[in-house]
């Protein structure tokens, strides 16, 4: 059971009104995620705008961000990120074999090498960031990595590592 109230947008001050309905335009809902943060709306303002710019734009395709969000969110236990995210696989046409594939065996998964050294960086630097080598980061630039490659990819890992912590802290349910 979550730990804290949800704002819903009948409750919600005008700020948040128009926020919630950018992100219902996103989703065609609004994740509870967002409608915890909306209890401080400059952090859901923020964290709306981040999301926006780390998930919905750069040059790294979706189906590598929704799988770096999966694997980071496996990594870290968010059960909320790991389904929520499952889900945004599942809505770009990845098969729920596919996705099984890309948790356990990413090595076989329908990804170019450079995309499989990228997820494979950013769920390094999740898990381990002070271990991350040299020979790491040269493994995805021969893999032909650019360092906006490099830098998007950790952002989405940075991303889903708070999201994690944020979720699991207060305990908020999928919904």
């Amino acid at each position: 059971m979550a730990r804290i109230s949800m704002v819903e947008p009948t409750s919600a001050d005008s700020q948040v009104q128009e926020l919630f309905a950018e992100i219902n335009a996103a989703f065609g809902r609004i994740p509870n995620l967002f409608k915890v943060y909306a209890h401080h709306p400059p952090l859901l303002e923020a964290n709306w705008h981040k999301v926006k710019r780390v998930m919905m734009e750069g040059v790294l395709p979706r189906k590598v961000k929704e799988s770096i969000a999966v694997l980071v969110s496996m990594d870290n236990s968010c059960s909320y990120c790991i389904a929520a995210h499952e889900g945004a696989l599942q809505s770009i046409g990845i098969s729920s074999e596919e996705i099984q594939m890309i948790k356990t065996d990413l090595d076989s998964a329908d990804f170019t090498e450079k995309e499989k050294a990228l997820i494979k960086f950013a769920r390094k630097a999740n898990s381990a960031p002070l271990q991350v080598t040299d020979e790491e980061v040269g493994i995805a630039r021969t893999a032909g990595a650019t360092d906006a490659e490099l830098v998007e990819a950790l952002g989405v890992m940075e991303v889903f590592t708070a999201f994690n912590k944020f979720l699991d802290t207060l305990q908020v349910e999928l919904g």
